[in-house]
């Protein structure tokens, strides 16, 4: 983990509402399509201003309230598909310069102008990233490279604009970072101490602590 790093700025803010797509003979309502705003937009605890999600069983939520990406990130996948991918095209509301997967830590405090926000989780990219760009193997992809950008909830409302900067107000004192979950989730899945690690962090989303907690009761009982 990069201890350097302390701060970035917000190079896009990316919003959109929930619009239908097509999905093989049926239609599934979603908001993973996100447009670049110039305006200065309100976080609540739940979001922000003039965004949404289709599917509020698996997304969206305090746990889920921005989701953040790595402008970092981008060369690889352009050059991977050959596809211009332009800013919000992972469905996130931030995407950040400077940091990356390794640099941030579950639990961690950022504060983003007036705003204060807390890393919550790793993002866990669904079939309709795929859809978006008619790539049914990029969700699968974003996971097997654990370049999957992360999920901030609000600790403090307040208003953010493009240009905005970040800095790390507060470092976790575990310093799991969000590389290190993304391994102990989709790679070393039978590592016991690595999900314990991950699940004394109180301040990991509760969507994966009953994730993780599920499957390390189960290896417990295959012992």
């Amino acid at each position: 983990m990069s201890q350097q790093i302390e701060s970035a700025s917000l190079v896009s803010l990316n919003v959109g509402k929930p619009i239908a797509l097509a999905h093989g003979s049926k239609e599934v309502l979603s908001g993973i399509i996100k447009q670049p705003s110039a305006q200065t937009l309100a976080i609540s605890l739940t979001g922000l201003e003039g965004d949404g999600q289709g599917d509020l069983v698996n997304h969206g939520g305090p746990d889920k309230a921005v989701c953040a990406y790595f402008e970092q990130r981008y060369p690889y996948w352009r050059s991977q598909f050959d596809k211009p991918f332009h800013y919000g095209a992972f469905g996130e509301n931030f995407t950040l310069s400077k940091w990356t997967e390794d640099d941030l830590c579950i639990g961690d405090i950022v504060q983003a102008g007036e705003t204060v926000l807390q890393v919550s989780q790793p993002r866990q990219p669904c079939f309709k990233l795929g859809i978006r760009h008619e790539l049914p193997d990029l969700p699968v992809q974003v996971q097997l490279t654990g370049y999957t950008g992360f999920y901030f909830r609000v600790l403090q409302e307040g208003r953010v604009k493009a240009g905005t900067a970040l800095s790390i107000a507060q470092r976790h004192p575990a310093r799991i970072t969000i590389a290190e979950a993304n391994r102990v989730m989709y790679k070393d899945k039978e590592d016991q101490d690595g999900i314990r690690a991950l699940l004394e962090v109180q301040e990991l989303a509760a969507s994966w602590q009953k994730q993780l907690g599920k499957r390390l009761d189960k290896l417990k009982t295959l012992e």
